[in-house]
């Protein structure tokens, strides 16, 4: 069943001298359950796209349709409530908020909700266990490696429960042993949860997790290839 569809969508910047198709006329499908990579050299798009798809650039033309909903024509302040209430986002720089806990940064988002202190805490224990944090609820990201950052990133992104999640270079500046740690747990959500998880990358460990690699160049779609036996 599709779930997010991408239809002839651009996004132009102009500056005195030049015109630049950061994103030029993609159309692009994606199923519910896809564990998916957009990749492709510097400046092709990849964080582009994503952003627009995750409504937090506006395509200059184009249409991104999300679970039926043509989320560019939301306005701002159904945008945000749509966002907070299905996706999840994982950045590169992890933007967690360096005066809260780990367990403070993946309860703000619940905070927006309106969720109640009791499921904020049970939610919380939960995921903070799941990514192996279970002891370090109370640290604060000056007192947690990248590594660690990262997974409460990703417990942060999975708290609202979407269903989608959207990786813009999660593994960027991680070390090989704390990306594979990492990617085993997004597999794993994304397998049993069914959750959809499109990462912006151009880490090949990401690439071969993937099932769907998909590549830009110039902003556009090059390649598109779906992995057998994955």
């Amino acid at each position: 069943m599709k779930v997010i569809e991408i239809k002839d969508l651009y996004k132009i910047y102009n500056s005195s001298e030049v015109k630049v198709k950061a994103v030029n006329g993609v159309t692009i499908d994606f199923e519910e359950g896809e564990f998916a990579a957009i990749v492709g050299p510097s400046g092709s798009g990849k964080t582009t796209l994503l952003n627009m798809l995750g409504g937090l650039d506006r395509p200059t033309s184009g249409e991104v349709i999300i679970a039926g909903k043509k989320i560019w024509e939301l306005n701002s302040r159904k945008l945000i409530d749509f966002r907070l209430h299905n996706i999840g986002f994982v950045f590169q720089a992890y933007n967690l908020i360096p005066v809260l806990t780990a367990k403070e940064n993946v309860e703000f988002i619940m905070h927006l909700q309106g969720r109640d202190k009791h499921e904020r805490n049970a939610r919380v224990k939960e995921l903070l266990e799941a990514v192996g944090l279970g002891d370090r609820l109370n640290s604060r990201p000056n007192k947690l490696s990248g590594g660690q950052q990262q997974r409460v990133a990703v417990a942060r992104a999975l708290a609202s429960k979407p269903k989608f999640i959207l990786a813009d270079e999660p593994t960027a500046n991680l070390d090989s042993k704390s990306t594979e740690n990492l990617l085993d747990m997004m597999e794993k959500l994304n397998k049993e949860e069914n959750i959809t998880f499109i990462f912006s990358t151009h880490d090949a460990r990401v690439m071969k997790k993937a099932r769907r690699v998909i590549t830009l160049d110039d902003g556009k779609v090059v390649s598109d290839k779906v992995k057998a036996n994955k």
